[in-house]
């Protein structure tokens, strides 16, 4: 099992929302931080807050080389990563037309490829040692598609297969390193704020402290999977219905007009 006292813990998107509670959880459980973001006045507001052994750069998910020298310049002052935690994403929350060219590439660096040069960046120093953990947070978006997102869904579905594919080389190749996706539905975090949920016992709109606990107890228990709530766990078992049948379904529990009244941060 995977333990984070002690361990190198390496956390994207950590200046506000889910990363910044990740990041005050792990320290809880005596994680080494190593925090990333674009926002650098977040980022040193979490330092100030988290203080002891910990590290914040800043730099630009959707920029390649950015990712590139800072994956360098981190393993060059603190070592090998033991848990990395992509969790970084952004939403746009508009109609496909609506969309402009810039916004969804950016939707894609950030979303998807981002995820592919981290590992690609950490991922040799975690098998060298013989131990890692990949996690990537990816979301109910990457399961099941909506309106007003088609550029998040698509590249939310790529992140779940990135770390699908990615799990299964690794193993293919005897290499000691786990991953863990989490696809969790809305959470109250106000980059989702103004979407609706018609029935909210089903389908809650999350809160962030419970997600994340639930998000590092299954990196500490090799979860392969996290899905939240439960009942996303029935679209899986929808998927292959006529797709008229499988429509009408996720039009009946409102996931369809779910963004009707998005505004985001």
């Amino acid at each position: 099992m995977t333990r984070l006292r002690g361990s190198h813990v390496l956390i994207t998107g950590a200046a506000s929302g889910i990363g910044r509670l990740m990041a005050q959880e792990a320290r809880v459980r005596g994680a080494r931080l190593t925090l990333l973001d674009r926002d650098e006045a977040g980022l040193r507001s979490v330092l100030a807050e988290l203080g002891g052994d910990t590290a914040i750069y800043t730099v630009d998910l959707s920029d390649r080389a950015r990712i590139q020298a800072t994956a360098a310049q981190v393993l060059k002052a603190r070592g090998a990563v033991d848990v990395l935690i992509n969790n970084a994403g952004i939403v746009t929350g508009k109609p496909i037309l609506e969309c402009t060219d810039e916004a969804i590439e950016r939707t894609f660096q950030v979303n998807t490829l981002a995820l592919f040069w981290m590992a690609r960046a950490f991922l040799p120093a975690m098998i060298e040692q013989g131990r890692g953990h990949l996690v990537t947070v990816a979301s109910a978006a990457g399961l099941s598609g909506t309106s007003r997102l088609t550029d998040y869904c698509a590249s939310k579905f790529a992140a779940v297969g990135f770390d699908e594919s990615l799990r299964l080389e690794l193993r293919r190749l005897g290499h000691p390193v786990r991953t863990t996706v989490v696809c969790p539905y809305y959470i109250d975090t106000g980059m989702f704020r103004g979407v609706k949920t018609r029935f909210p016992w089903l389908l809650p709109i999350l809160d962030p402290a419970y997600v994340t606990f639930r998000i590092l107890d299954a990196i500490e228990k090799d979860r392969a999977r996290l899905i939240l709530p439960r009942f996303v766990v029935a679209v899986l078992m929808i998927k292959f219905l006529p797709a008229a049948l499988f429509d009408a379904i996720t039009g009946f529990f409102g996931v369809n007009r779910s963004m009707d009244e998005f505004k985001g941060r």
